[in-house]
This record gives structure tokens, sequence and C-alpha cells, in this order.
């Protein structure tokens, strides 16, 4: 397995990269958030391990530059920082995990494991809803064989409709659950509007029946449109 470390201090990086290979992984190491955005866009990885304060950009920077670019790697964040409002922060520029400075090794072990399990879980087979078709580790779409091109965030809602679908989906729950967007007092209301209005024409305009629907007052759902 590939793990990518990015972290600044050179002492807790080479304690990293010899645990890690202790324990049979292949491991690459960078001291900066630009280094580390290189070599995860030029090579494979299964895993990144990433420093939040970094010289020049700092790490939640690098990972919303990852996220926006599609690089759907796991990322497990390491951070001296624990308050509620750092962890969302965290979880909301495109985190999968995140643990406090200091750690203890088999904890970050753990995680690194459970993240990979998780990935491995969703590449068993893609998810499929009527003539839908989603491949989760490479954001492929195809709807009756054709394939659709999305956003990293529009393949997030459709991911989640699907994973809940025939069930509806309300706006508080897209908010949390995609936006990790935890204080309802920041609206969002208008901006899940507009990715759903674009989402339903990239899904529904070209194709029959129509599956994504909007259920007044309520939420979205998928399903197939009733004759």
């Amino acid at each position: 397995m590939q793990i990518l470390v990015i972290e600044d201090d050179e002492k807790l990086a080479r304690s990293l990269e010899d645990g890690l290979q202790a324990e049979g992984y292949s491991v690459a190491v960078t001291r900066t958030g630009e280094d580390g955005f290189y070599l995860a866009s030029s090579n494979r990885f299964d895993i990144a391990v990433l420093d939040i304060m970094l010289p020049g950009r700092n790490g939640l920077e690098i990972l919303c530059t990852m996220r926006e670019n599609g690089l759907r790697i796991p990322i497990l964040v390491l951070t001296a920082k624990d308050t509620v409002e750092d962890r969302v922060r965290g979880l909301n520029s495109g985190a999968d995990d995140y643990l406090v400075k200091p750690f203890a090794f088999p904890e970050l072990l753990a995680r690194i494991r459970a993240l990979v399990r998780r990935g491995k879980a969703e590449e068993v087979e893609p998810l499929k809803y009527a003539d839908l078709e989603l491949d989760v580790p490479t954001h492929v779409v195809r709807r009756a064989g054709v394939a659709i091109a999305l956003t990293v965030r529009e393949f997030e809602i459709l991911e989640y409709l699907c994973r809940n679908q025939g069930r509806v989906v309300s706006r508080e729950m897209l908010a949390r659950d995609i936006w990790k967007e935890v204080a309802r007092y920041t609206p969002l209301d208008n901006v899940i509007d507009v990715h759903i209005a674009r989402l339903r024409r990239k899904l529904d305009q070209s194709f029959s029946p129509k599956l994504l629907h909007t259920v007044r007052g309520l939420g979205f759902v998928l399903r197939e449109e009733v004759p």
C-alpha cells in the first residue's frame, strides 16, 4: 500500500516514515503542501496523511485544492487544534478523518486501516438505481450506458441520494452530511437548490424516466417517475 505523508516537522515525518515502513507500507514524505499536491496528482497513493500547519499554503488550502481537482484519495488530517470549529473546518474542506497531535502511533495505524477498509468496501461494486450507475472510487457516472460529467459536489449529492434511494432527503440532511454544516444559522438552501437543479438537468434532461424529484416542503428523492 502506498502512503503519502505531508508533514513539515522533520522529526515527526521521519518517525512516521520509519513506523509505517516497519508495518510494510511504501511511504513517500514531503515537507510542503505544494510538493504534496504535486505528488498526489502525479502518482497513485492509497491514502495521504496531511499536516495542517505547513509553510506557505496551509494544509486546509492544499486539501481544498486536491478535492477541487477531483483527487479522491482518502486523507487523514493531522493537527494540534482540537476545537469543534477546527474539526468542522477540516471536514468541510474534504478530510476523511481527523487526528489531533500528540497522538499514539497505534491509533494512527488503526485510522489508516479503517480508511483503507472503507475505500475497499466502496470498490466492491458500483451503486445502481434503475438505469443509473455510479462508480464511487473513480466518480464515473453512467445512465443507460451514457457517461454523465458531474462536478465533485454534484457527484457527492447524487451518491447520497442513491444511498438513500426511495427516501426523501431534506435540505438539512444535505447541509449536514454533504456540506458538513452543523450550524443551521448559515443558510445553504439556495446553494443546495442550485446544485440540485444542475444535477437534475444532467441526470434527467436527455433520459426517461425522470429520476430526481422535489417533494414540496420536504426535500428531494431519487425514484422512477410514475407514468
